[in-house]
């Protein structure tokens, strides 16, 4: 059974403690946008899937209560950075599995300001569910003080410019462009354009990524409603519908620690053996994408990224972004709403903002950051710990 999306939404993502609200005020506002856009209301949703990383248990009911109180099932989801992709990959489950019609899949995070910290438990990574990841990065590259996640994605960087002779400037054309593509983009955390000399000049949070090639804490949330094919045919949303072609989910294997490369601990075999199966299940590959959503929660994570999605060979990511093929009149383009870096990272929201910025590029309804001729485009979710998720949507 085919699966599609017939409604997105967001909220605007924000700086922690900057707007006054709660997570469910967030919640509110990004399903109510999702319905809408749909055009149904919440008594027809069957059932909810909820990702968040900071809150209580059964916070996703004290959210999705604000939509409605129907007394359907809500499942409460916490899966890191890629919670969001999480919840939406229930949600299609649900209707692909024909057990549901009507799902509404939510994400929210509302943060604290400062660095995410990279363990749990007041930092004893003794407990924490990433001690493994983190072991690999000490055993060859020791500990510094400097922001846990910022220090092992910062350490990937520098094997990758070891290895292949990947640039710092490459790495800042990153920032550069995602910071100038969320100058279209009203949902956008920061909306601000920077040159790479200016990204480069920045702050240094972990040698060589600095302070713009990094994604903030964020408040936000985002919401999707995924239906089945005959939802949309007895409704008549034809016109609204983008299909979810393949969506697949892996989690770490023994490559991701055998060769002791943080590379590797970060999820680039996760996110290479993901995007192998969604091109599989969807009979579409990465020459058929014209716009992609990536996990840039670090400049380098995007180029791992690109090697990972077959955009390029490995080594050649940094030439690739450098030569232009990853943003407008190029052969992609690359995070158009500005990216993790740019738009932001309320980590239970991200995986369904991507989504809905593909959505509304598929529609032809992205206005200034709109991908000319957009049919296919493709979403990339990741969390250290770990899980890659990589969904291909298309426009029939």
């Amino acid at each position: 059974m085919k699966s599609y999306i017939i409604g997105v939404g967001m909220t605007k993502f924000e700086k922690p403690e900057t707007r006054d609200w709660q997570y469910w005020d967030m919640v509110k506002e990004a399903g109510t946008q999702a319905l809408e856009d749909a055009g149904i209301t919440y008594d027809q949703v069957e059932q909810v899937p909820v990702g968040y990383c900071f809150q209580a248990s059964t916070a996703g009911q004290r959210a999705a209560y604000e939509l409605g109180l129907t007394g359907v099932p809500v499942y409460n989801v916490n899966n890191n950075c890629a919670t969001g992709a999480t919840a939406l990959m229930l949600a299609r489950q649900f209707v692909e599995g024909g057990l549901n019609d009507c799902v509404l899949a939510l994400g929210f995070e509302k943060m604290t300001r400062g660095a995410l910290g990279g363990g749990s438990d007041g930092g004893d990574f003794k407990t924490s569910p990433v001690a493994r990841h983190y072991g690999i990065m000490a055993a060859r590259h020791g500990f510094e003080m400097t922001p846990p996640t910022a220090q092992i994605f910062g350490n990937a960087a520098r094997e990758h410019m070891e290895k292949y002779g990947t640039t710092e400037a490459q790495l800042a054309a990153v920032g550069a462009k995602n910071h100038r593509h969320s100058t279209n983009n009203p949902y956008a955390q920061f909306q601000d354009a920077y040159t790479v000399d200016e990204v480069l000049a920045a702050k240094t949070i972990h040698r060589p990524l600095t302070k713009l090639q990094c994604s903030p804490t964020s408040d936000g949330s985002a919401a999707a409603v995924v239906v089945s094919e005959r939802f949309v045919e007895r409704h008549g949303l034809a016109g609204r519908a983008v299909e979810i072609a393949a969506q697949a989910m892996t989690t770490d294997t023994g490559e991701s620690f055998d060769s002791g490369s943080c590379v590797d601990a970060v999820g680039q075999p996760m996110s290479r053996a993901a995007a192998r199966q969604a091109y599989e299940a969807s009979g579409l590959g990465i020459e058929d994408v014209d716009v992609v959503e990536l996990h840039d929660c670090f400049s380098v994570n995007e180029l791992l990224t690109y090697e990972a999605l077959g955009m390029c060979a490995l080594g050649e990511s940094g030439k690739l972004v450098e030569s232009g093929a990853t943003t407008y009149g190029g052969r992609w383009v690359v995070n158009p709403s500005g990216g993790l870096i740019s738009k932001g990272h309320p980590l239970g929201a991200t995986g369904i903002a991507q989504v809905a910025e593909l959505t509304w590029q598929l529609r032809g309804e992205a206005a200034a950051r709109q991908v000319e001729g957009a049919r296919v485009g493709l979403a990339h979710n990741i969390g250290l710990g770990g899980a890659a998720v990589v969904t291909v949507l298309r426009r029939p």
